[in-house]
């Protein structure tokens, strides 16, 4: 669901890019709040699974086209909703600038639509109720549908608003919605399927890192933490290197839309999109002007490698932010009580 730069005018873009940010400073400043040291190396593994996953398109019977996961919901299911708000940037960051996927104008939007919603809205208004008496697998599960499939369904219906309200496509607004959100409810369907089992495994491994997670909830898990880190590290490796080569050729729900309207799944083009492919490394996933599928495998490490540092990195440095901010409040208030 990667909004194109054609889609949208700098104003909105603009509009997004600020809300966005409005809701990234705020992550951070509830991050920075959080002392918990296993976070950082967890932000980075899962911002990888999540980054492999999404390159693995697949296919919606019966209608030519084709979704890939959003992650939202699997990260604060994880993360908390501010801390899988912030990797899931590091995800959209990575796929823009490292591989153009997604339009570097559009990035505010893709921001709020895919990641907004999901992390906020998933973690707080459904996974957090429903966890309140306890995790089960059958919560777990039902959270997990229910999240994808409401907070999908938001994001696909704010794609909706963002390009009608960018007045540059000949994209009508009520047949636009009339595509969109049921293509995008069998997407979310799928993603809940996928992301219930993710959480699953991570609950029967180590209940301790479920969001909401109680003490009573917290049985003895199969792995030790490091273990089960390593082990979605590694999927997450095996995944975006090869697994991905499986990944459907369909237009995913949102190219698909547009080309059931317009008749084409790219209308238009911009300036963004020749700057954009020139600082790419790997643009579509591939090798420059190439479409072998060693490409691909590399497009898939690389970006999994890219995401994990980036994310750790992240929350590395807001907390030595925070490491220093607090020395030097007290070295302040040292020095005010050696004056008087």
């Amino acid at each position: 669901m990667h909004m194109a730069d054609a889609l949208v005018t700098p104003a909105v873009a603009g509009a997004m890019y600020a809300c966005s940010a409005v809701a990234a400073a705020y992550s951070i400043r509830q991050v920075r709040l959080e002392e918990d040291a296993k976070k950082v190396p967890v932000m980075g593994v899962m911002g990888a699974f999540v980054f492999a996953a999404q390159m693995i398109n697949f296919t919606i019977p019966g209608t030519g086209s084709s979704g890939h996961l959003c992650g939202g919901m699997m990260l604060s299911a994880v993360l908390g909703p501010y801390a899988g708000f912030l990797t899931l940037i590091g995800v959209l960051l990575v796929q823009c600038l490292l591989f153009a996927d997604g339009g570097l104008l559009a990035l505010g939007c893709n921001i709020w639509n895919m990641a907004f919603y999901g992390c906020m809205i998933g973690a707080l208004l459904i996974w957090k109720p429903m966890m309140k008496k306890g995790i089960t697998k059958g919560r777990i599960a039902a959270a997990s549908i229910l999240g994808c499939v409401l907070t999908l369904q938001l994001g696909a219906f704010s794609v909706v608003l963002e390009t009608t309200a960018s007045h540059i496509t000949e994209l009508p607004f009520a047949a636009f919605a009339a595509v969109m959100q049921p293509i995008h409810l069998l997407i979310g369907l799928v993603e809940g399927l996928i992301t219930a089992a993710v959480l699953i495994f991570v609950h029967e491994a180590r209940p301790e890192l479920l969001f909401c997670s109680r003490k009573e909830d917290r049985t003895a898990g199969r792995f030790s933490f490091g273990t089960t880190l390593k082990f979605l590290g590694a999927a997450a490796l095996v995944t975006g290197g090869l697994l991905s080569l499986a990944a459907s050729s369909n237009p995913d729900g949102l190219e698909w839309s547009v080309e059931k309207i317009a008749g084409t799944a790219e209308p238009g083009g911009g300036a963004q999109n020749a700057v954009q492919e020139k600082i790419a490394l790997l643009p579509d996933y591939a090798f420059r002007g190439s479409e072998s599928a060693f490409g691909t495998v590399v497009s898939g490490i690389a970006g999994v490698l890219a995401v994990a540092g980036l994310c750790a990195g992240i929350c590395y440095f807001f907390k030595f932010l925070q490491k220093h901010r607090w020395a030097e409040v007290k070295e302040n208030g040292a020095d005010r009580k050696g004056s008087s």
